[in-house]
């Protein structure tokens, strides 16, 4: 599939199939997390793989919607500000961009694979933090649900490249 289709073809899956999700799947998922862009090569990220069935339904209560039940696993990509390159200049660090950029690569490796897979980041922190067992220098920061699409793709609705683009100047 060329990168084009691939990127037309993602869409956020809210309703997924009862059907398990092979390891084997969920590996190459994640390789392609692992091998994501950081900055200066620090790579300050980690998934975490919610598959068992009490953590799933302790990471649920982080975000309790009901479609969100209904994925057979869950990579939270979580980030370690600590372990992050700063921009010298303002101190900016680069820790979400990154994490961002991870979890990408997750989303679209799902797409490729025939998964359906949603981003999410309106979820409790500390929720997530505490079923999860995740440390304080860790921040959980998207919650991506994995699984097999039981819906149909709606059109997507994106601003105009004459919108979003400045060439040489604002």
């Amino acid at each position: 599939m060329k990168f084009s289709e691939l990127a037309l073809s993602r869409f956020s899956v809210r309703s997924y199939r009862k059907a398990p999700v092979p390891k084997q799947l969920i590996l190459e998922i994640l390789e392609s997390g692992r091998i994501a862009p950081s900055a200066v090569n620090y790579q300050p990220w980690c998934f975490v793989i919610v598959n068992e069935d009490d953590r799933k339904k302790a990471l649920r209560e982080a975000y309790p919607r009901e479609w969100f039940k209904q994925a057979p696993v869950y990579i939270v990509v979580c980030a370690d500000r600590g372990q992050a390159w700063m921009r010298n200049r303002d101190q900016k660090n680069f820790a979400d961009v990154d994490a961002a950029i991870a979890a990408d690569h997750i989303i679209l490796q799902a797409t490729e694979l025939g998964l359906g897979s949603c981003w999410v980041c309106n979820f409790d922190i500390e929720k997530c933090k505490a079923a999860l067992n995740i440390p304080d220098f860790t921040e959980p920061l998207v919650i991506i649900p994995i699984g097999y699409s039981d819906e149909v793709p709606k059109a997507k609705i994106r601003k105009p490249l004459e919108d979003i683009v400045r060439w040489n100047k604002f």
